[in-house]
């Protein structure tokens, strides 16, 4: 499947940033109607009208188009953004034993710049499991290299964290 024409995805720029401006329905409108242009059953459409409704507040809506967009091929940087905001979503609508399944494995699968993105929602969603070590480890991964001195002490204690304490 081909990917949407720059053009395309510059209109979809200028419509995300208007979310705060426009009210929920109309955005929501909006991204539906520029997601149409997209073939039936097109993952970057999905994966769009996923972003749309979580960002206004309909989650649980937005959960079966991530992972319909997930399942269908979905790939590149939107692939990783799904992951990340599929567990959030998840997170947040009491799933929080596969929101930790899926970003752990996300940490597996490849480095790039949002790694802190998939290491603060670990974070969240171990907390949430009862896990506050795992979280206070997961989110000084993220923190330790925006250290200016100490990054190495950071990381080598973080990583600590995340094991059992020694009885």
């Amino acid at each position: 499947m081909s990917p949407p024409s720059e053009a395309w995805e510059q209109r979809l720029a200028a419509l995300w940033r208007s979310l705060d401006e426009l009210d929920h329905r109309t955005f929501l409108d909006q991204i539906d109607q520029l997601t149409s242009e997209l073939p039936p059953g097109n993952p970057v459409a999905l994966f769009e009208q996923a972003g749309a409704r979580d960002s206004t507040g309909y989650t649980d809506l937005a959960v079966p188009l991530y992972r319909q967009a997930l399942q269908l091929g979905l790939d590149g940087e939107r692939r990783r953004r799904a992951v990340i905001q599929l567990a959030s979503s998840l997170r947040a609508l009491g799933q929080v034993t596969e929101s930790v399944a899926l970003l752990t494995a996300e940490q597996a699968a490849g480095s790039d710049h949002l790694d802190d993105a998939v290491q603060a929602f670990l974070a969240l969603a171990l907390l949430d499991a009862g896990r506050e070590r795992g979280a206070v480890s997961a989110a000084l991964v993220a923190l330790a290299p925006h250290l200016p001195r100490y990054q190495r002490s950071v990381t080598r204690y973080a990583l600590a964290l995340a094991e059992p304490p020694s009885a």
